[in-house]
């Protein structure tokens, strides 16, 4: 298929006075991980003083579980540098951890009981406590073996050269921040489009441990696998399925992303309407709340979207006030597995294909989607996620039905294209040699990471959890031999100390009671719907 939009832009910002306008794309990373026992059990542990407080430390947190890690890097515009950040913290933190590991993948490991997993805890502030209310919430309304899935998030921004170049191409003379904005919906419709491709290529979560349904019924074709785990044969990535963060009780929240406006007010509706799912768990109001309240959505974080919108926030100011203020600052990739065959959960091939991939989805052409589309990616994605590696798949591209192949030659068709374009940026081959390398992944499904995940369990006839176990014992050897390249012990263990006593002057400066402080956070949501 031919894109007329994304040939004529890349051939204007191809001419050498625009041709570096793209240099100096800004990235960052959040990784997730459980923390496990040398056995491969979830640890029990409270999260360890010494790598700092979760409320506090902005490089190394938690996520629901007290034993849900979460490392955050710094921005940067060198996708080595950002690796080599995270391979930093995490060399610190398991030299903190003593007889711990990392859990090198999305699903977690053997749980014998969602009653196992600790909730994170984040002091005794208001702040702190709200945070720990919320994780209740999530854990009586979806399950707390939802929530010990990991995965990592991917940040990125294009530099304000490449806005005003692409704003001067446009003939566009209006506010740069709103074309910025819009330009980015965009972007994130053309994602929802094809995320089937991210789920094909970099979905790692074909198998889990039996543990995680425990005891819910499921119409999926499991195969069974060693001693307790089960698998998909041509699966993909189990966590963005109805088992895992994409659940289907959100499936009919109707956001939508065809301007800021439109995205912001149906965040907001879910935030400020009851549910009728929820009425039976007491909120913030009770003696022993079961959650924050008692709507659709707690707060605006319950929205398990594989895309976002981000801009950072001022202190005390919300994700979408945020956004209203000064429009859209970066898209957050909410879509992807934990790369088991990485030690830091994702490597530079991916990195190199966002890269392009994303840019892509920017420059072509971007119409509305309405409703009925925005469903038609969720069924393709469905496909994927549960037999994405099927040589027989179809899925639906408007009003036709295509093979995932061939759909997926004509995407690598453009972002040939796209990533020339980006090599002639950086004076490099590397977008190029990573499009030609994944391009072989579309005709050979044994090359994903889902492929060779499954391929290694099956050759092996080792259990999920055992071969996880085997990749977290090997990632922690080779992160103690690690050699620090941006941090080092001193400034991790300071930034640790900080932490500590930034929680307790939080604690210290509250001045009303947790209800009050609850009342006005959600009387001001209501003034902002």
């Amino acid at each position: 298929m031919t894109c007329t939009q994304l040939n004529q832009r890349l051939s204007e910002l191809s001419s050498a006075e625009n041709q570096a306008a793209i240099v100096g794309i800004v990235r960052g990373i959040e990784r997730e991980a459980l923390r496990t026992n040398r056995s491969g059990g979830l640890s029990t542990k409270p999260h360890p003083v010494a790598i700092g407080c979760a409320l506090t430390n902005s490089m190394i947190t938690t996520d629901f579980s007290e034993a849900l890690l979460e490392f955050i890097t710094p921005v940067s515009t060198d996708p080595e540098e950002t690796l080599a950040q995270l391979r930093d913290l995490q060399k610190f933190t398991l030299a903190q951890l003593e007889d711990e590991l990392l859990w090198p993948v999305s699903m977690p490991c053997y749980i014998q009981s969602q009653d196992e997993i600790p909730l994170a805890q984040f002091g005794s502030s208001n702040v702190g406590r709200m945070k720990t209310l919320y994780r209740e919430g999530l854990k009586n309304r979806y399950g707390s073996m939802m929530q010990a899935i990991a995965g990592v998030h991917f940040n990125i921004s294009y530099p304000q050269t490449f806005w005003q170049t692409l704003q001067g191409l446009a003939g566009q003379s209006d506010d740069l921040q709103s074309f910025i904005s819009d330009n980015y919906l965009g972007l994130i419709r053309n994602f929802k489009r094809e995320l089937w491709l991210i789920s094909y290529l970099f979905g790692a979560s074909p198998a889990l441990c039996g543990s995680f349904l425990e005891g819910q019924e499921t119409s999926l074709p499991f195969k069974k696998l060693g001693k307790g785990s089960l698998y998909l044969e041509h699966g993909t990535a189990l966590r963005l399925g109805d088992l895992g963060y994409t659940n289907s009780a959100q499936s009919s929240l109707r956001v939508m992303y065809n301007s800021l406006e439109e995205y912001v007010a149906g965040l907001k509706s879910a935030i400020n309407s009851p549910s009728e799912l929820y009425q039976h768990l007491d909120d913030y109001h009770a003696p022993k709340p079961q959650q924050l309240n008692k709507n659709i959505l707690q707060i605006e974080n319950e929205f398990y979207s594989p895309i976002r919108p981000k801009r950072n926030a001022r202190s005390g100011e919300k994700p979408t006030q945020a956004l209203l203020r000064g429009g859209i600052e970066y898209i957050e990739i909410r879509a992807l597995d934990v790369n088991p065959f990485a030690d830091t959960g994702i490597d530079l091939t991916q990195i190199r294909f966002l890269d392009v991939f994303l840019t892509y989805c920017l420059l072509k052409a971007s119409p509305h989607m309405d409703w009925q589309e925005q469903g038609q990616t969720q069924e393709n994605l469905d496909r994927v996620v549960n037999q994405g590696r099927d040589p027989q798949l179809q899925l639906l591209r408007g009003d036709e039905s295509v093979s995932l192949q061939q759909w997926a030659e004509d995407i690598f068709t453009d972002l040939a294209k796209v990533a020339e374009y980006m090599d002639q940026a950086h004076g490099s081959d590397d977008y190029q040699h990573t499009i030609a390398e994944l391009q072989s992944w579309v005709s050979d499904p044994s090359k994903t990471i889902s492929g060779r995940y499954l391929q290694q369990l099956l050759s092996d006839d080792v259990d999920n959890g055992q071969f996880a176990l085997q990749l977290a014992q090997r990632y922690s050897d080779a992160h103690r031999q690690w050699q620090y390249q941006c941090f080092d012990d001193a400034h991790l263990a300071e930034q640790a100390e900080l932490s500590v006593k930034a929680q307790q002057q939080v604690e210290q400066e509250d001045t009303v009671s947790f209800e009050a402080f609850l009342d006005e956070y959600f009387a001001v949501e209501k003034v902002d719907a």
